[in-house]
């Protein structure tokens, strides 16, 4: 089969793969597949005014090694920080299901390594913000984040612009992941932009 060349976008419901086909046989063998898909954060989060979401999770698998890489995006503009020390973070008041997604096996691999990015200063709200999994999906803004079955992921310190931690704790299986303010100040964020990433295997 010659090459083709295209004028617009090539668009594929199912990701796309790269082949080969043995020129004696007409065997068809797959080298490369890429499919994309979306890792959802509850309506604790969504419900914020203003604030913008975005989780992707691409997964490629070359020869035996599938390969996983999670893109988790918000702005946190509308999103109270709450009243105590270590409070989920979500949209006010005392909204349930404040969680950023859940990892699975299946959908985001066997996380090794991940990292959280400040790529906009969080101002009104506290910019202490540490990163946490839970057991449970129904986390309540203005809670504290301790009182559900909880893993600390990352003990952040203060974002800054541009400031980067490294995730060295690997989220449990089938937990959901949450942002808690270390600041008590009961404020709604009007900035402050964040990206977390998480790569895997099988």
């Amino acid at each position: 089969m010659g090459s083709s060349t295209f004028s617009g976008p090539v668009r594929s419901e199912a990701g796309f793969d790269e082949i080969t086909k043995n020129t004696t046989t007409g065997a068809v063998t797959t080298v490369r597949a890429l499919t994309v898909s979306q890792i959802t954060a509850g309506t604790g989060i969504t419900s914020g005014t203003g604030t913008v979401y975005d989780g992707t999770i691409t997964k490629e698998i070359l020869g035996s090694v599938t390969y996983f890489y999670t893109r988790i995006y918000i702005d946190l503009r509308g999103l109270n920080d709450g009243g105590s020390t270590l409070d989920i973070i979500g949209a006010p008041t005392a909204s349930a299901n404040c969680h950023l997604g859940q990892f699975t096996t299946a959908a985001n691999g066997t996380i090794y390594i991940g990292k959280m990015t400040c790529l906009e200063a969080p101002t009104t709200g506290g910019a202490d913000i540490d990163l946490y999994t839970a057991v449970e999906a129904t986390g309540v803004e203005d809670t504290l984040i301790t009182d559900l079955d909880e893993t600390l992921l990352l003990n952040a310190g203060t974002s800054t612009l541009n400031s980067q931690d490294d995730i060295t704790i690997i989220p449990i299986v089938d937990s959901y992941l949450y942002l808690a303010g270390v600041t008590a100040s009961n404020a709604t964020y009007d900035a402050g932009k964040l990206l977390i990433e998480f790569w895997g295997v099988t």
